[in-house]
Formats: structure tokens, sequence, C-alpha cells
């Protein structure tokens, strides 16, 4: 039983596998879809409603620099992402790369928190998008009682948990439903809708930008960082650094394209570009509508849930059409976000079951739709059930604490293999090699830690109950523990 907990899968059999397209899953995507998928995954809650939070509390105008340190880790992240991604297109993202470097057990334990990234993640987006529906159904005269549209459970530090009163989210679990059902259908029918979604979600984001422009002013912008309060975190250098860790919430998704590896035509080309393209695409936008942002309307005004709407009721009343747009763009936004996590999460569990750690079932593929449809069915109704109950506060840090674990899992694995196998052929190479990987892992160590200690309790907990389902299941039924025999 410990010999098995470090077996490993072997580079060959990856590739073998991957090569099968007779019973896998459908070689259907280009690298124009996967880009629209990073987008589609990467562009929502954390620009449409972080942004403000964070100028407001920790940065100011700065929080283009937060931007930018958030982005440098992502891209570093992303490069090693790639490298993986096109030495083994298999769908399993982070979970399958440790299972090639550190072993079944290492990979277990990433597959199962990658489902705080994925699943919660899609999970914490449809609250927000029940938000923003609530509202925008309230400006056209239909109004949702709140009962029906709260989480019936609430937390904070000093109180824990309670209750609001309210009985479920419905909004929330019918945004999940309904991407659950195109998630089944098939991957190309959502990433049709998915590329549909992020062309309003851009399209409106760019005419916020140029009806924008004209009506920033210079003393909004001044000074760009605020002088620290006396308080580590409250505006100065400090706060630009407190804002980066927070905002690192805005750029987790691309990652999930590596989940749809086998789904790629062209793995080793398609995967590398779609991943850089759609982060270096958003990290632009996310820092063109900062500055904007905060140049129309005084930072001290942006700490509500709805910024971008401040900012444009600062257009005045000539303009006032374009909230109910930018409302139906964020709704869009949010929605292909929920989209793209729920599809990542479903390949996830797909490929686990498929080396045995997870019930058979989660490993079928439905013959006429070409995609994981039991796994699918499974992932949404757990969301569905997580988006109905929890509040969107204590999800969104449970959703960075995931991200964040991968992230330092993949760095590390993209160390280890270039040292224990430096001849193999990499159709993609992380620059700059230990320097990347080793720089990228100490900044998500860093970041973990920062976060609140509840988060690790969450953490802690979660992957107990993985640690459980392993020892009982997955070390009785693992396919590379049975060859090994």
């Amino acid at each position: 039983m410990t010999k098995g907990l470090f077996a490993k899968k072997s580079i060959r059999a990856l590739l073998d596998e991957a090569s099968d397209n007779r019973h896998g899953l459908k070689r259907t995507l280009t690298a124009t879809n996967l880009t629209s998928l990073g987008i589609g995954a990467i562009i929502g809650a954390g620009l449409f409603v972080l942004t403000g939070h964070v100028a407001a509390e920790y940065t100011g105008p700065g929080i283009l620099l937060s931007f930018i340190l958030a982005a440098i880790v992502c891209v570093f992240a992303a490069l090693c992402y790639a490298e993986f991604a096109s030495l083994i297109p298999i769908a399993g993202s982070a979970y399958t790369y440790a299972y090639v470097t550190m072993g079944e057990f290492t990979a277990f334990i990433i597959g199962w928190g990658l489902t705080l990234e994925y699943l919660f993640s899609a999970a914490t987006v449809s609250v927000g998008w029940s938000g923003y529906c609530v509202s925008l159904l309230h400006d056209i005269g239909i109004v949702i009682p709140k009962y029906l549209s709260q989480a019936p459970f609430v937390y904070d530090v000093v109180h824990g948990w309670g209750s609001s009163g309210a009985l479920l989210n419905l909004p929330a679990m019918f945004i999940v439903a309904a991407m659950g059902i195109l998630v089944t259908i098939g991957i190309q029918a959502a990433a049709s809708i998915n590329n549909i979604l992020v062309v309003v979600k851009l399209g409106v984001i760019l005419l916020f930008i140029v009806c924008g422009v004209a009506f920033m002013k210079t003393e909004n912008l001044t000074p760009f960082v605020p002088e620290n309060t006396g308080i580590f975190g409250q505006y100065g250098f400090s706060g630009i650094l407190r804002g980066a860790g927070l905002v690192f919430f805005a750029f987790i998704g691309f990652d999930v394209l590596s989940t749809m590896t086998q789904e790629a035509r062209n793995p080793q080309k398609d995967l590398p570009i779609g991943m850089l393209a759609s982060l270096g695409i958003s990290t632009i936008v996310y820092m063109i509508v900062a500055l904007v942002l905060t140049g129309m309307v005084s930072y001290k005004l942006l700490n509500v849930p709805d910024p971008v709407a401040v900012a444009v009721n600062a257009l005045g009343p000539s303009f006032i059409w374009l909230r109910f747009v930018v409302k139906i763009a964020i709704l869009a936004g949010l929605t292909s976000v929920v989209l793209v996590m729920l599809l990542g999460q479903a390949r996830i569990f797909y490929t686990m079951a498929h080396d045995g750690l997870l019930p058979k079932h989660f490993g079928r593929i439905n013959q006429k739709t070409r995609t994981p449809l039991f796994t699918s069915v499974v992932v949404v109704l757990v969301a569905m059930i997580v988006a109905g109950l929890f509040p969107v506060g204590i999800l969104g840090q449970i959703t960075v604490m995931g991200a964040l674990l991968a992230f330092a899992i993949v760095f590390f694995g993209v160390l280890v293999l270039r040292y224990k196998q430096p001849t193999l052929h990499r159709p993609f190479k992380t620059p700059f090699v230990p320097w990347v990987p080793l720089a990228g892992t100490v900044a998500c160590i860093i970041q973990m830690v920062a976060l609140p200690g509840v988060t690790w309790y969450q953490l802690i907990g979660w992957m107990f109950i993985g640690c459980l389902v392993y020892f009982k299941y997955s070390a009785k039924h693992s396919k590379v523990r049975m060859l090994q025999k």
C-alpha cells in the first residue's frame, strides 16, 4: 500500500492513450476555440466586481500594478502548464502532470483539490450571476423575493456560520442547470455558445472603454498610488502587494484549458497558443478597464457590488442606456465562466475514473455525444446544490486556495520532470528553467499562507474526505497499481 502511493504513470502509455481517437473524447477544438474558452473562463466576476473593491480598499488607481504582478505569476503558470499540455496531451490538467512526476497519491490529492477550483468556481460565479440577474430583472419591473435569490447559510469571521432566513438561491441554481445542459450535449456546442458569450462581453467592454475615455479626469488618477495609512495593505506598496493577491482570483480559469487537451485537434501547438493568448488578452482588458474606471470616478466610490454601473452613472443621464447594456454583458461574462468551469470539472473526474481512482461510471463516454455524460450530470447536480446553499464569500476563498495548490504542483512538477527525464521531446518548453518554476512555486506558497485561517480549515477538511476516498476505494482499484503487480 505504501509503495503504491508513489506509483507513476508512463508518459509513453499516456501518449498511446491520447492517440486512440476511437473510444475517447472527440477532437474538435482549434486554437481559436481554446483562446475563446480561456477568455470565457477568465473574464468574469474579477473584472466586473473585484476591480472596484480592490481599488477602493487597497490600491487606488495603482490597481494596474496589482494586475501586472498577478499576471506575472499567472504567465509563469501558463508557461509551465503549456509545457505539460504539449508533452502529455491527456485531459487531466495538474492531476495527470502530478501522476507522471510525483506519483499516484499526490495526483489524487491534486485531482481532488482541483474540485475546489473548478466546481466551486462555477458555484461562486453562479452566485454572482444571480445577483446581477435579480438586479436586471428589477430594472424592468420583475421582482424576485430575497428568500428565493439568496443563500440560506451565511458566514463571517466573528460569528461563524448562521442562517439568512432564505430558502435557496434559485437563479444561481438555474444558470448552473442551463450550462449543464450544454456541457452534456457536446464540447462543440458548448464552445460555440461560449464564442457568442465572449463576443458579447468583449464588445460591451470595448463600448464602455470608448465611452469612458472621454470622461476620465486627471485628478481621479492622482496620486496613482495613495500613501499608506500606516497599516499594512492599506494603500502604498503593501497595498499593491495585497491587491495582487486579491486580483489573482480574476485570472483563475486559463488552466482549465489543460483539461480539454484530448479534445484539441493539435494539442502540442494549440494548447500553448490558447493559454498564453487568452491570458494576454484578458490582462490587457483588465488593465485598460481598471485605468478607465478609476479615471472616470474616484476610487473611493468604487467599493460597491457594481463598480462599472457607478462609472456609467457618472457619464450622465444621456448614457443611462449603457448601464442596462453593461449588465447584460456582465451576465454573459459570468455565464461563460460557469460553462467552462463545469466542462473542466467533468473532465477531471473522467480522467481520474479512467485511471481507476473513481468509480468506473465516471469514466464512461456517451457514444452519441462523445462526452462523459454521467460525470457531467453529477458535477452539475453538485454545483447546483453548492450554488443554492452557500454565500459567495466563502466559496471564492476556497476557489483561490484550490487554484494556488494546483499551480504550485505544476510549477514543481516541471522541475522534477526536467531533472528526471531531460531527454523527453517537449514540443513547448518553459523558458528560464529553473527560475520560472521556482519563482512560481514560492509565489503560490506565499499567497496561500496569506489567505484567511478559515480557508485552511476548509482545505484540510476537504482533503481529509479525499484521503478517505483514496484509501477506501482508489488504492484498491488503481489501474497503475494493477499493472505494477
